[in-house]
């Protein structure tokens, strides 16, 4: 898995801290990896202090496998400070010229505040949204090192929501099918030993119950839940409703 380079992807999936993106998204990201696309992931801090970690290495050496385990080629680290994120023009200028280097199609961040748990969640998608804009800014060189300017095709938002049904305000929701990686995507989480220690392993089964929901609300065997910012349009309508049926 690479840190930097010069690799175009399809997908970038940005979150707060490392573990974000995989409790998310993880098995989406999975199976696009596996499917041929290029995935990436940036985690806005290292996610450190915490109660059980020794220190900032051991956490990222966790996010690199975990990483490896969801096959994602890119993973980026901005370091900005954890516990004490705000969006703020070093924030969205520093996520943009990530946008700008590795040129994703798709971009995937929080929707939503996650109630009860970190700020930094809200505050990642704040930057997030200016880092999209940002990236496509003509005449602001100055700000982003020579990188060429880069327009995202579409925005995509995951909720963290392990103790609710209810969905942030969006356009709409997308169910990913995940059924043949949700076992993946649990094993990504569980290389982060310092966050989910023994007295914490229900997050396993909270997570598989959650996927399994949201994929039967689809018809699928797991899923995971996007929200969309724009209408979803069909060309042919009955082939969506009704997927598999042919003309009589």
């Amino acid at each position: 898995m690479a840190e930097v380079g010069d690799l175009e992807l399809d997908v970038i999936a940005v979150g707060a801290h490392p573990d974000d993106v995989e409790i998310a998204c993880g098995g989406t990201l999975a199976k696009l990896s596996r499917q041929g696309y290029k995935v990436g992931i940036v985690d806005l801090t290292d996610g450190e202090p915490t109660p059980l970690s020794p220190g900032p290495d051991v956490r990222l050496e966790e996010a690199r496998r975990a990483g490896e385990v969801l096959g994602v080629q890119v993973r980026v680290n901005l370091n900005l400070p954890n516990r004490r994120l705000f969006d703020n023009f070093e924030s969205r200028v520093a996520l943009a010229k990530v946008f700008r280097q590795y040129r994703p199609k798709l971009v995937i961040g929080f929707g939503g505040k996650t109630v009860l748990a970190s700020p930094d969640h809200y505050q990642a998608m704040l930057i997030t949204d200016a880092a999209v804009f940002y990236s496509r800014l003509t005449k602001w060189d100055e700000y982003f090192d020579g990188l060429p300017v880069h327009t995202i095709t579409n925005q995509l938002g995951f909720p963290i929501s392990l103790h609710t049904l209810e969905t942030p305000e969006a356009s709409g929701i997308i169910i990913a099918d995940i059924g043949e990686t949700l076992a993946v995507k649990i094993e990504s989480v569980r290389c982060y030993a310092t966050q989910f220690p023994a007295k914490k392993a229900g997050i396993f089964s909270a997570i598989e119950t959650m996927n399994r929901y949201q994929g039967l609300t689809a018809g699928f065997e797991a899923g995971e839940l996007f929200l969309t910012y724009r209408s979803v349009g069909v060309a042919d309508l009955m082939s969506w409703a009704c997927p598999g049926k042919s003309r009589s």
